[in-house]
């Protein structure tokens, strides 16, 4: 069974969610980064870096949100979250489920510090285009990919309801608010929050 190591009101709840629309059993094992915990030598084993979350299934060790996603779903293609190889949305998928850390996460933090930098030195070029490109992506719904809906929107559905709805650090839009409404009207996504916020442990 997998393990997955989490805190209430963090990033885990994007590896909430996925484990929740598996469908499999996982251990939940509570890390609490309020207490220090993610920096005792047994986590560290873990994820050196001592952040959540991160996930053990058997010998195998992993951090980092998205790599969680597309490790899990390929682990579970029962649980149909990501395109198998040689679809072809399945280029779609990989760069959505990778724009949240490298696009999404980086122009949070922009607005947040509000620091500029050179759009062309930026790795996410900058917010107002980040969230331009994803508006424009959300228009035809009802998820990433179109009709199906994936661990991408996990990642997505994850980073824009902390920028939109959690922290209102960007203002709503409406085809963010649409999308935001589908993703929480997900069973797998209320069981998930009931986690995060520390509801149920």
């Amino acid at each position: 069974m997998m393990k997955l190591y989490w805190s209430p009101r963090s990033r885990s709840f994007t590896a909430l969610w996925l484990m929740e629309e598996t469908g499999v059993p996982y251990e939940r094992v509570l890390t609490d980064i309020s207490t220090g915990a993610q920096r005792s030598l047994e986590f560290l084993t873990v994820n050196p870096m001592g952040k959540v979350p991160a996930l053990q299934d058997g010998e195998a060790t992993m951090a980092e949100a998205a790599a969680i996603c597309t490790y899990v779903a390929e682990r579970y293609p029962e649980a149909n979250l990501a395109p198998p190889l040689g679809d072809i949305h399945r280029a779609k998928y990989l760069y959505w489920l990778f724009f949240a850390p490298s696009c999404i996460e980086p122009a949070i933090a922009q607005l947040a510090a509000k620091f500029e930098m050179n759009s062309v030195a930026a790795g996410w070029g900058d917010a107002k285009r980040v969230f331009a490109v994803l508006e424009a992506a959300l228009e035809e719904g009802p998820w990433i990919l179109g009709e199906k809906f994936s661990a991408a929107d996990i990642a997505i559905g994850s980073s824009l309801s902390f920028a939109v709805r959690q922290f209102k650090m960007i203002q709503p839009r409406p085809s963010f608010d649409r999308y935001l409404d589908r993703c929480e009207a997900r069973p797998a996504f209320q069981r998930a929050q009931e986690f995060a916020s520390g509801q149920k442990l």
